[in-house]
């Protein structure tokens, strides 16, 4: 049973307990996010819910929620809801008895979601609309169900094309969209399985391909703790962790997916690049577009931000992910301050505004990575987010690692005098020490990394969020050096020597 009861409900890391044994369905109090999950109905899948309370909940949200209730008929909230109802309704336990109310109300959202898609938005909104309604097709029999098998093939095979880049990423940049893209990919997989309808054997072949290279991605884009990189809206414990996918990758395939292999490897397209020189170390960076140029709403300003792993822990994070709403935290989350990246005269790189806006953006000018013969793994990239600026600043980046030594360079092409300041945020469960020069990072008694400056300048430590999952917001540390005044072009960086 979920913890406190039938009546309990914890979405992003935000719990309520409806006393009275009568859901609030608008929930005033909760943010549209929270809102929207209640809406979902991802919970009726839990193996732990009792019958009867899922039995009560369908039923009272068929009664309380008639069509065009706010969030409850938003497109998006009806596309989950669609498939969860019908992987519940295909249960053996339910399949012998349907319910015909469930059924009737199932229909009818079917009809309002087919009339009110989501193309202003596309995107991962518009790839739920479309599998929705091939689920809800192949689920009814009728007109109405061939029409929407038609409509919900037509829209993921095109969007699958559209949003699932060469090299097996999702197009918004977002490696927590791109595993519930990934899962989605499968459901639709799963579904196909049996079916001998020419369109959907098509599609079935497509998918048994593209799903391998997003499972290979997923896969390459985790870290050694085994969850997702955070790179762009991005957070633990919405989306099934890695592990779950893969599991669910085979037991839909039949054999296990394929992780990268080799001491590096990069994701041109989505623009990531990985060194994993030893296991238990790995280093992600960020040189791509922040997403696609018409649907930019999951930006943040990471561009040759960097995480980083050192025996089997996260030692520097990204800041994370906290909530959807517009404010301090979000604005953070989003800006360059919460990103290991540099930054020029104050500036974000890309225009990142309201909760989901993003104006002149960073776009990536080179990108690539190599290993040496002797081993060293090399990663240079530039981009040209302060191009808008006087002097047109550049930023190139360098990212070095032989042996027990990373070293991050940092050059500034341009003209002027400006002010530039670099960052690295540190996990919050590790220590920090340092008198401004050289900054030691232990993990309990054990020395993880020391971190000096190898020019001129002075290591800060200020106070900074991480961010792992939505409604988190833990203190980190963070190291800063800022050079103020300073004549481009300009170099600086960060020296870190790990523990052997």
């Amino acid at each position: 049973m979920p913890p406190g009861g039938p009546n309990e409900f914890t979405f992003l890391n935000r719990g309520q307990h409806f006393s009275d044994g009568k859901v609030d369905w608008r929930s005033p109090d909760k943010d549209k996010l929270w809102r929207y999950n209640l809406h979902y109905f991802d919970y009726v899948l839990d193996q732990d819910r009792p019958r009867a309370s899922i039995d009560a909940l369908i039923d009272d949200w068929i009664v309380r929620n008639p069509p065009g209730t706010p969030d409850a008929w938003e497109p998006f909230p009806v596309s989950l809801r669609i498939v969860n109802w019908i992987k519940l309704l295909l249960r053996p336990e339910y399949r012998e008895r349907p319910n015909a109310a469930w059924l009737n109300s199932l229909h009818q959202q079917a009809l309002w979601l087919e009339r009110n898609l989501e193309k202003h938005l596309l995107a991962n909104h518009f790839f739920k609309n479309g599998k929705a309604l091939l689920f809800a097709g192949l689920f009814f029999d009728g007109a109405d169900a061939d029409r929407w098998l038609r409509k919900g093939t037509r829209i993921v095979g095109g969007e699958i094309g559209e949003q699932i880049l060469p090299d097996g990423g999702h197009f918004e940049r977002s490696p927590m969209y791109h595993a519930m893209i990934l899962e989605d990919c499968l459901d639709v997989l799963n579904i196909c399985a049996s079916r001998s309808e020419q369109e959907l054997v098509g599609l079935r072949d497509r998918l048994r391909v593209v799903t391998q290279w997003m499972a290979r991605y997923l896969l390459g884009m985790s870290h050694p703790d085994g969850e997702i990189s955070l790179f762009n809206d991005a957070a633990f414990g919405i989306e099934r962790t890695p592990a779950e996918i893969a599991d669910y990758f085979q037991r839909v395939h039949g054999f296990p997916a394929s992780p990268p292999v080799g001491r590096c490897w990069s994701f041109p397209e989505t623009g990531y690049h990985v060194m994993a020189p030893q296991p238990g170390n790995r280093l992600i960076v960020d040189c791509g577009p922040v997403g696609p140029d018409y649907q930019p709403g999951h930006s943040h300003c990471d561009t040759l931000s960097f995480e980083l792993s050192l025996g089997g822990k996260r030692v520097v994070v990204d800041s994370g992910c906290c909530e959807y709403t517009d404010g301090e935290i979000r604005r953070y989350n989003r800006g360059n301050a919460g990103h290991n990246t540099l930054t020029v005269d104050g500036e974000n790189q890309s225009e990142v505004w309201g909760a989901h806006r993003c104006a002149r953006r960073a776009y990536p000018l080179y990108a690539r990575l190599e290993e040496q013969a002797d081993g060293t793994l090399v990663f240079s990239g530039a981009h040209d987010g302060y191009r808008r600026l006087s002097g047109s600043p550049i930023h190139h980046r360098k990212v070095t690692w032989k042996e027990d030594s990373i070293l991050v360079e940092d050059r500034v092409e341009g003209g002027g005098r400006h002010a530039v300041e670099i960052r690295l945020h540190i996990h919050p469960g590790v220590q920090v020490d340092g008198d401004g020069r050289h900054t030691v990072v232990r993990d309990r008694d054990r020395q993880v990394m020391e971190i000096t400056l190898p020019g001129e300048g002075r290591i800060e430590v200020q106070k900074g969020w991480y961010c792992p999952g939505f409604g988190v917001r833990l203190e980190c540390p963070v190291l800063s050096a800022t050079f103020r005044d300073v004549p481009l072009p300009f170099r600086t960086g960060w020296s870190i020597r790990t523990a052997s």
